[in-house]
């Protein structure tokens, strides 16, 4: 009877008794290995024994979490969750600095709100909108102002989160996100997915047969097939895109209509916009009554609303250590300076070279502020800033979009003139010339191969045209068109810096007492010699 049931037990676990005696016959040999051995590499093998077991241990463990990983979702599993709308809580109230962007989002939000009565008459949903604009200008801000007004999730994501090493994982995690959202739409009546930096995955396809790029593709495509598939009744997901990239950028099928339908310019906000930004961070903070918004808002042209949040949160920064209870005009103007020049550096400078970079900079300042077109004096300063011994900081009047010809020749004017009043004063120049020249050099160059600004009528953009399909004399005629208007522009500003010399004298005396110049204090010295704007 024993001998039946230990058959039975034998036949029923047949594999478990051959893993079990394969077992046992390893051990055995072994056993018998190491007693022929010498007594101390035997020692030395059953320590490394433990240390083996572990590690084997440990490689069973990641291959069972690796493959645990893979049955469910593998690395393109997305942890997105939604974002209730009453949680976002921006309004377009809060957004500041973009009106003309607030409209047409505003289109957008009715659009969404009547996709019932849309879909009746037979249209569809808005598909896709493309922010684009550059950064700091609250794209990211105006997605979640749209989701708010529409009263309905939303999904943030940026694009890095697509990419990985391993071929497929991109296309996985959109083919997740998608069917989350369609799930949110499904509850809620619709969602949002909002893809920041958008051209990591969305830019121009490459193709090659080596197989480079084929993960970005593979993203893509996924991308491209989920987006037509949003036309399914009922489906109510609304892809919005923020890039700071140029639309070239970005693949052709990405813009195609019936993908993204919509395409929204954020700019820079302009000068009464930039008011209403400082007022509505400066609520966050203690303001001196003397502050003048007005000044201010002048002062940041081109700046972004994210640079002017900066600069208040600097400027508060600056007044604490200062031990003040308000923040003042002169901490704002510290900020600017900061973010702008950078942070002072300290360098032991002979008293010759000081007055030498004062009078430099004297020049520059004086030029700018007396026959610039466009541009005013923010800060001239002798104290060394990233290098420099010194530097002046303009600033433009107005928003331009465009450099007519004289304001570049203006440019170059005031790039010389450093150099010039150097001359003028110590019949010598120094290096500190060269930052100068390189700049109105390129100017110049801009100007006559690039936009037909020479004065010999040649137009065209000759830098287009590829280098050995140009003659040789061609190319000397564009040159010595550039050096003549280099060489114009040094007399001119030569001449203009001998006639108004006293401006040049006085700003530079005081910057060697002064070190820095704030504009007020600037006007104030070139009021002492009678030298005022027209």
């Amino acid at each position: 009877m024993i001998i039946q049931k230990l058959r039975l037990f034998l036949r029923n676990n047949k594999a478990w008794v051959n893993i079990v005696l394969f077992v046992f016959v390893l051990l055995c040999l072994s056993a018998y290995g190491l007693s022929k051995v010498e007594s101390f590499f035997r020692i030395i093998t059953l320590a490394t024994v433990p240390l083996q077991i572990l590690i084997a241990i440990v490689s069973a463990v990641t291959f069972v979490l690796m493959y645990v990983t893979l049955l469910s979702g593998g690395f393109g599993k997305v942890n997105k969750n939604k974002t209730k709308a009453e949680n976002i809580q921006v309004s377009f109230k809060e957004v500041i600095g973009l009106e003309g962007a607030k409209k047409e989002a505003l289109e957008v939000v009715q659009l969404i709100k009547d996709r019932k009565q849309l879909q009746k008459i037979g249209g569809k949903i808005i598909k896709g909108i493309l922010l684009i604009g550059p950064p700091g200008c609250g794209k990211t801000l105006l997605a979640k102002a749209i989701a708010t007004e529409c009263n309905i999730p939303f999904i943030y994501i940026s694009g890095s989160e697509f990419v990985e090493v391993f071929v497929g994982v991109g296309a996985s995690r959109v083919r997740n996100l998608f069917k989350k959202a369609r799930d949110y739409a499904y509850s809620e009546g619709a969602c949002i997915i909002f893809i920041d930096e958008i051209e990591v995955i969305g830019r121009g396809r490459t193709f090659s047969y080596m197989g480079g790029g084929e993960e970005t593709n593979s993203t893509q495509n996924q991308l491209l097939v989920e987006m037509d598939g949003l036309d399914t009744k009922g489906n109510n997901v609304i892809v919005i895109a923020a890039t700071n990239a140029d639309e070239d950028v970005l693949d052709k099928a990405l813009l195609r209509p019936g993908r993204f339908d919509r395409k929204i310019a954020i700019t820079l906000p302009n000068l009464k916009e930039r008011g209403n930004l400082f007022s509505f961070y400066f609520k966050k903070v203690k303001i001196a009554p003397s502050v003048n918004i007005d000044r201010l808002a002048k002062k940041a042209v081109y700046k972004s609303p994210a640079d002017i949040e900066n600069i208040v949160k600097e400027a508060a920064l600056i007044s604490t250590r200062k031990k003040k209870e308000v923040i003042d005009m002169k901490d704002l103007s510290e900020a600017m300076d900061r973010i702008d020049l950078g942070i002072e550096t300290h360098l032991e400078v002979t008293s010759k070279e000081l007055e030498m970079t004062a009078y430099h900079e004297a020049g520059h300042a004086v030029a700018i502020y007396m026959m610039h077109p466009s541009d005013d004096v923010f800060k001239v300063t002798i104290k060394s800033h990233q290098g420099s011994l010194g530097l002046v900081a303009p600033f433009p009047k107005e928003e331009l979009h465009n450099e007519y010809k004289e304001e570049l020749l203006a440019d170059i004017m005031v790039s010389l003139a450093g150099y010039v009043a150097e001359k003028i004063k110590y019949k010598t120049t120094t290096t500190g010339v060269t930052r100068d020249f390189k700049h109105a050099m390129a100017i110049a160059n801009t100007m006559v191969w690039k936009a037909g600004m020479g004065d010999s009528n040649f137009v065209g953009d000759f830098s287009a045209i590829p280098k050995e399909h140009m003659s040789q004399s061609l190319k000397e005629k564009l040159n010595n068109e550039t050096i003549k208007i280099m060489n114009a522009c040094h007399t001119k500003i030569e001449e203009f810096l001998k006639v108004n010399w006293d401006a040049v004298d006085a700003v530079a005396k005081r910057l060697v007492i002064d070190k820095e110049l704030d504009f007020d204090e600037f006007e104030e010295t070139m009021a002492t010699v009678r030298k005022r704007k027209d």
